[in-house]
């Protein structure tokens, strides 16, 4: 299965419009017993959500999943910061690159892959305000041809 596919939870729709994208990584989650309840529920927010690698090892901060609702005393906090399960190579390529002037890591999707909670993270390079003025632009131009052509009866 490649990256980003099974059941997909959560999403954060602003990253492709803050960010070039250059790469992604599949990641897997350290989680605690009720946050794997709440996820499947769909409870999860991504939109503050961000990844910093330190000491050789890879956190998700931000990222709020909601108390589970029957977890009582066993309850987790929502925006804990979280451990990702990363590779060594790709943790090593990850410091190399976030090292580079405007380069971060942000967290895209998270979706469920086999029974297992997945996170896919993107090496991503902050957009300019100019540069997301031209992108909708661009994407408005694409919407208004394809409404012409679908209105023009092709």
């Amino acid at each position: 299965m490649p990256k980003g596919q099974g059941k997909v939870v959560a999403q954060n729709r602003k990253a492709n419009h803050d960010f070039y994208i250059e790469d992604t990584f599949e990641a897997g989650i350290v989680l605690k017993g009720t946050e794997i309840k709440s996820i499947r529920a769909g409870r999860v927010n991504m939109k503050e959500a961000f990844a910093r690698v330190d000491k050789g090892e890879v956190f998700i901060h931000n990222m709020h999943i909601s108390a589970y609702e029957q977890g009582n005393q066993f309850n987790h906090e929502p925006t804990r910061m979280r451990k990702l399960l990363l590779h060594r190579k790709e943790i090593d390529r990850l410091i190399g690159e976030t090292q580079q002037q405007g380069y971060s890591l942000v967290p895209l999707k998270m979706y469920i892959k086999n029974g297992v909670a997945k996170v896919l993270i993107g090496l991503g390079k902050g957009k300019k305000k100019y540069d997301k003025r031209e992108d909708l632009k661009r994407k408005q131009a694409k919407r208004d041809i394809d409404r012409a052509i679908k209105n023009s009866g092709y």
